[in-house]
């Protein structure tokens, strides 16, 4: 289910008040102190932390905890477009579904799901961008896998029960750590500390036989200083597509060390999923015959019989370590490091059908020979295979902020370096002879190392003016080599880019209610690997133009905002999967996005409405098609691929008390093409989920009970929401007709 959105435009980082008497002397010291922290990678300062400054910032509140973040954070002094979600209206209907899911009803966004139901793997697009080009961070750290770019929320099983709050930006946005952002933001904060101790038991359970366990504590403060708290969950469904199943186990771990100008904070967190994979879709005639008909794992055995293989499933392990070291040097200057390892591993396995026509069983593609059998040649077999990945990321983000009642500045930057392998095997062949069990039939590597540096500030004009800078210096060193999946070819890439990414704007506020907003941001991308396994691809290159207005008063915020994207060789989807079933990309020359966004928060008495539209043009222009005699068709400005021109969203609510709450959540989402030829679409669908909520308290030990019901897709529409093109023929994931889960959670 998805989560009520928030257009709150204060800020998220820090309260300024209070003051302090010190030396300019002192003052520079401090700096040049952290400074050289950065360089010692924080050791000194976490050397350090245990003594206690000699002078107090009494009177000075600061979130400690927002300063981890609020590098890549916007305010409502910053021109850039964004929505926040806070805990609450995360947790109000967090029930086990994944993370794309619950952001579905934001602005601009579309979600999917391969399983029909939102557990399990997923995936998210923003202003018809795909996720390999929405930024992704946690606590400030790059969360995308930086060889292929893509988020695998899958990945982060129940991790909607750790975060505090999101902010989403759309377009370009300000200046964050990883590539760059090319349809949104997506900045994670988790749990924050908690000053008292507290203990959670979390249990739903819902259609598909999904259900979801959960269990939270923490410690509280101890002696002023320490605080711990964790999580540990598990998350099953069979699904809504055949043997689609989700098997998912997690844990959440954090400790901090705190005193009146130190924040020092651990977090471990990971988990394994085990998922029956569902990647093939159904064309129309599948479609109408059976919705839920999964083709992954099929095969016919000796005498003919249509079976399933057992152990077609993704298997996947991920472990992040987080260190974050915030300092408060005075009431002006606050700084940041962090050092951050993210260890993965896994592989999936496939039953490979020697029937051409389904899959691919020819034993030239997989490295081993044909062989005589009974005076015939043998060139098929059916196999086993398992394809891994294992990989390391590692590096570190720092920053450096200063606030006055004119400037809020921030320096910063960071190093990340990415190195993995991936190799494939085959386990069984019914007839194929293995030179070795198993028999690795490919292997490649990658290493890349991403460094940048940026200097953002807004600086208040006047009560009325605010201006806004931004930039980036980005520079990446990417080598990939090895042997493809594909026999036919092999990667060998080292490749060198080096992007400038400048970002200014303009604030107005004539007065409390209203805000008018200008900013122009340019981004810069380097092509994935993927897209150098099925091409030769140019970088990206984009010129983001926003222009806003926010209004806010007690019953009614708007936000709306008009922008323009001018993209230069934009890596757009062409609707075809490569062999491993990633989504293939082509640079499209020219082409642009125009959107006008809007979305709204109306209270009255009991009430409230939350409507969203987004309405966009999406072209590619003069584009060129390959027709067939080494020559190009140019087909015009045609429609870029996945691209509606209409999302629309409400969330009506009724607030009875503080005990109970209902809501009705309405999605449309307008005709999008698989292709950039204007061929091959998806249907227009309107969804509609209902959510109800009751709170029982102060029951003997325990605090609270929270009752969660939730009826998705209450008018049992059969609709698609993605999909990809074999050959000219569309297929499409079904997703899941009426359905529901029903959750309690204990609160001590």
């Amino acid at each position: 289910m998805k989560p009520f959105y928030s257009n709150s435009y204060e800020a998220t980082t820090v309260v300024k008040s209070g003051s302090m008497r010190r030396s300019k002397t002192n003052k520079r010291h401090r700096i040049k102190t952290f400074l050289t922290i950065f360089t010692s990678c924080g050791f000194a300062l976490l050397a350090s932390a245990q003594e206690k400054p000699k002078d107090s910032l009494e009177g000075k509140k600061i979130n400690l905890d927002e300063v981890v973040v609020s590098a890549s954070r916007a305010t409502d002094k910053i021109p850039v477009t964004f929505t926040n979600i806070d805990r609450e209206e995360i947790q109000k209907v967090n029930l086990g579904q994944d993370i794309p899911v619950l952001l579905n009803y934001m602005p601009s966004v579309v979600s999917t799901t391969f399983d029909g139901t939102g557990i399990g793997p997923t995936d998210f697009r923003i202003r018809g961008a795909d996720n390999s080009r929405i930024n992704v961070t946690i606590n400030g750290i790059p969360y995308n896998d930086a060889d292929s770019q893509t988020t695998f929320f899958v990945n982060l099983q129940d991790f909607a029960s750790s975060i505090e709050n999101i902010q989403i930006q759309r377009g370009v946005g300000t200046s964050t750590n990883g590539a760059g952002a090319f349809g949104a933001s997506v900045n994670i904060l988790t749990d924050n500390y908690s000053e008292e101790a507290f203990a959670q038991l979390s249990n739903s359970f819902g259609s598909f036989n999904s259900r979801k366990h959960s269990i939270r504590f923490g410690t509280g403060m101890l002696n002023d200083h320490f605080a711990f708290s964790g999580r540990l969950s598990r998350i099953k469904s069979d699904g809504y597509i055949d043997r689609a199943f989700s098997d998912l186990r997690s844990y959440f771990l954090d400790g901090v060390y705190k005193d009146e100008n130190t924040l020092i904070k651990a977090v471990v967190f990971g988990g394994e999923e085990i998922t029956g994979l569902s990647f093939f879709g159904l064309n129309a005639a599948g479609l109408e015959e059976n919705r839920t008909f999964n083709n992954d794992g099929l095969y016919l055995d000796s005498d003919g019989n249509t079976q399933f293989y057992d152990r077609q499933t993704d298997n996947y392990k991920q472990d992040h370590y987080q260190l974050h070291i915030t300092q408060q040097f005075d009431k002006h200057w606050t700084g940041n490091i962090s050092l951050h390892y993210t260890k993965g591993r896994g592989f999936f396995e496939q039953y490979i059908e020697s029937d051409p026509s389904f899959f691919n069983g020819d034993l030239a593609f997989y490295r081993l020979p044909n062989f005589e059998s009974n005076g015939e040649t043998i060139e098929r077999s059916d196999l086993v295979t398992e394809r891994f990945l294992n990989s390391n990321f590692y590096g570190t983000v720092f920053s450096l902020n200063y606030n006055d009642s004119k400037w809020d500045a921030v320096f910063g930057g960071g190093f990340n370096r990415y190195d993995g392998e991936q190799y494939g095997e085959v386990t069984v062949a019914e007839f194929a002879q293995l030179p070795s069990i198993p028999f690795r039939f490919y292997e490649n590597g990658s290493d890349k190392r991403d460094f940048n540096v940026y200097a953002k500030a807004t600086y208040q004009l006047n009560g009325q003016f605010s201006l806004f800078g931004d930039l980036q210096l980005r520079t990446i060193n990417y080598e990939a080599s090895g042997g493809l999946f594909d026999p036919s070819g092999a990667l060998n890439v080292d490749e060198n880019f080096s992007f400038f990414n400048p970002k200014t704007g303009i604030t107005y506020r004539p007065n409390n209610q209203n805000s008018i907003y200008f900013s122009y941001a340019r981004a810069n991308r380097e092509p994935a690997r993927v897209d150098f396994e099925t091409g030769a691809p140019e970088p990206e290159s984009l010129n983001d133009f926003e222009l806003g207005w926010r209004y806010i008063s007690p019953n009614f915020q708007l936000n709306t905002n008009v922008y323009y994207l001018d993209f230069k060789n934009q890596l757009v989807l062409t609707g075809e999967l490569d062999e491993v079933g990633f989504p293939i990309r082509q640079n499209s020359g020219q082409s642009y996005r125009l959107g006008l966004e809007i979305d709204a928060n109306i209270t009255w008495d009991k009430f409230s409405i939350r409507p969203n539209l987004a309405i966009s043009t999406n072209k590619n222009q003069d584009f060129l098609v390959e027709d067939g005699t080494d020559g190009f068709t140019n087909l015009g400005n045609t429609n870029i691929s996945f691209s509606p021109e209409i999302i629309a969203g409400n969330i009506l609510s009724y607030n009875a008390s503080d005990n109970f709450s209902a809501s009705l959540y309405s999605k449309y989402v307008g005709e999008q093409f698989m292709t950039n030829t204007d061929s091959n679409a998806i249907d227009a669908y309107f969804v509609n989920d209902v959510n109800v909520q009751y709170t029982l308290a102060n029951i003997s030990i325990i605090k609270s009970i929270v009752f969660t019901g939730q009826v998705n897709n209450i008018f049992d529409l059969e609709y698609e929401n993605n999909g990809y093109v074999f050959f000219g023929e569309s297929f499409f994931y079904p997703q899941a007709g009426i359905n529901f889960l029903l959750g309690a959670t204990l609160n001590f």
